[in-house]
């Protein structure tokens, strides 16, 4: 079904529909230039990012007196008007939504028409299940008109493991006979060193998003270095906080910048206490659950066939759909 943008006035009536009014940071009562640069400085670039920004870490992250941090933030919201709104609306909305196609029809069914934004999508499962090379299907994708299953925008990559593959997207570009040259300058590449360095790249992110028209944010894993760094049981509560922390601020970027969506991979373990059924399970624990909004284990089948395994999304059921992995990227 071709997709186009919505206005949703056509559904819902005026007093229903925010104001249209654009309110910058500068607008915000008692704000000076330079709390604005150290706003920005911050990477909270717009009135609705400060709305939903813990006061606790604008103090941090901005060096703000409390008082100025609660000020302003309160401020934010009231020009937001951040309170509660009709469940009618926000199933309009919802039903307007333009989702992101992976190339593989089964696989858009698995996820009721594509990947949608305003999301946290978790692809997780062993080596070579194809969790990379939807990542890269995706930084394509994206970049493709509204009626061809993409958002017309462009991609950021965190790429913690070193498996960004320029030549990949040029095979992937070339399928869709694109100029795999445009497509290349329209994906932005952030290499994260350590844990730390990867934090900082999504946090730093909110930074280009508008300025280069980001509609996809890939992180390819959001595990690994975590893993690698933070070895024993004694460091595990660290850990975990760091990556909720670091999970939270992405999911943050989905609030505030429209028909953003985000796709993280992460890796498996085994569990040495289950002898029925499958022992592999997703990394990150409780944290990598609650945190995000929808998670697919991918598995291999037969040949270069794949299997995904729809296992949590508040609104649709488990199921299952086989796709291809072939030169030209995802297929059926």
């Amino acid at each position: 079904m071709a997709k186009k943008k919505v206005d949703l006035e056509e559904n819902i009536s005026e007093d229903e529909i925010k104001t249209e009014v654009k309110y910058e940071l500068k607008d915000l009562p008692g704000v000076g230039d330079v709390t604005i640069k150290k706003l920005k400085d911050a990477g909270i670039v717009s009135i609705k990012y400060l709305a939903i920004y813990p006061i606790s870490k604008l103090m941090d992250k901005a060096g703000i007196g409390e008082k100025t941090a609660q000020k302003i933030v309160k401020a934010a919201q009231d020009i937001e008007k951040m309170g509660f709104e009709s469940a009618d609306i926000i199933w309009e909305k919802r039903k307007h939504l333009n989702r992101l196609t992976t190339s593989s029809h089964t696989l858009d069914e698995l996820f009721a028409g594509g990947i949608e934004p305003g999301a946290l999508t978790e692809f997780y499962g062993e080596y070579r299940t194809g969790k990379t090379q939807i990542a890269h299907q995706l930084c394509v994708n994206v970049q493709l008109p509204y009626e061809e299953g993409g958002l017309e925008g462009n991609a950021l990559y965190i790429d913690s493991e070193g498996t960004f593959r320029p030549e990949r997207i040029v095979q992937m570009a070339e399928a869709k006979d694109l100029d795999y040259n445009q497509v290349l300058r329209n994906i932005t590449v952030g290499r994260a060193y350590n844990s730390d360095h990867q934090v900082l790249l999504a946090q730093e992110a909110s930074k280009i998003i508008k300025e280069k028209n980001i509609k996809l944010i890939v992180v390819d894993s959001i595990i690994g270095h975590f893993r690698s760094e933070y070895v024993g049981r004694g460091t595990l509560a660290n850990r975990q906080q760091i990556l909720n922390t670091h999970i939270h601020d992405l999911l943050r970027l989905t609030e505030i910048f429209d028909e953003l969506v985000i796709m993280i991979t992460n890796q498996v373990s085994s569990k040495p206490d289950v002898f029925y059924g499958n022992p592999t399970t997703h990394t990150g624990g409780h944290i990598m659950a609650h945190g995000a909004t929808i998670r697919i284990y991918l598995r291999k089948g037969k040949g270069e066939q794949r299997v995904a395994k729809m296992v949590d999304a508040p609104h649709l059921p488990e199921g299952e759909a086989v796709f291809t992995i072939t030169n030209g990227g995802i297929t059926d």
